[in-house]
């Protein structure tokens, strides 16, 4: 099969706004379109993930050997993201769900 993820889309009220965030957040640059942005060469592949009951949003992992979740967390906040307190998290969950500036739920994965 010759078929890969070419880009996830988000729907956002503003594409720059959105595009500064996310950005920052990943260390993502464009490719001469301004909306539209490509990982570093060294990004592990994506994968997709299927599930029942929640709804779409990306999962964002962090390298544990230079960050840790809270540190993650404060410095997404710092950019403008925001915690989503009425989450409903199972006991002793290993993530923290967050919203982009433009209302855009992910999730910092432990």
């Amino acid at each position: 099969m010759a078929l890969t993820i070419g880009a996830i889309i988000l729907n956002v009220p503003k594409t720059g706004p959105a595009a500064e965030f996310w950005s920052q957040a990943l260390g993502f640059t464009t490719d001469g379109n301004p909306d539209f942005l490509i990982p570093p060469p060294s990004t592990p592949p994506t994968r997709l993930h299927f599930d029942e009951t929640d709804r779409t949003h990306l999962d964002l992992w962090f390298d544990h050997e230079s960050s840790t979740l809270e540190a993650e967390v404060d410095r997404l906040i710092s950019l403008g993201a925001e915690r989503v307190e009425d989450w409903p998290y199972p006991p002793n969950p290993d993530f923290v769900v967050l919203k982009s500036p433009d209302g855009t739920v992910f999730c910092i994965i432990d």
